[in-house]
């Protein structure tokens, strides 16, 4: 006697974990070490996310500065200029 057939619905697979669509990260620098420290990054995280297709990177510094004696005018000036040169979206010294 052939046994009877037992219908069992095939096993479901679990739909894939939903990947990540975003990163972000901060550092802080070694002052003293910038280019080194920029580089390392650029090579380690910054090539492998912008490796990917259709992939939008936005890579941005922030400097801050504590000044206890003051900045001389003429550093205030050549920052103020560098910063104007290259760009920067947004600079300034401060009072306090």
């Amino acid at each position: 006697m052939v046994p009877p057939e037992i219908n069992t619905p095939p096993a479901e697979t679990p739909p894939p974990a939903a990947k990540p669509k975003r990163f972000h990260g901060t550092v802080l620098l070694d002052a003293t070490r910038v280019g080194r420290d920029a580089g390392r990054i650029a090579e380690e995280v910054i090539a492998h996310l912008d490796g990917l297709v259709h992939a939008k990177v936005t890579v941005s510094i922030e400097i801050e500065a504590m000044l206890p004696d003051g900045a001389p005018d003429q550093v205030v000036r050549t920052v103020t200029e560098n910063c104007r040169t290259l760009k920067f979206t947004s600079q300034g010294f401060e009072a306090e």
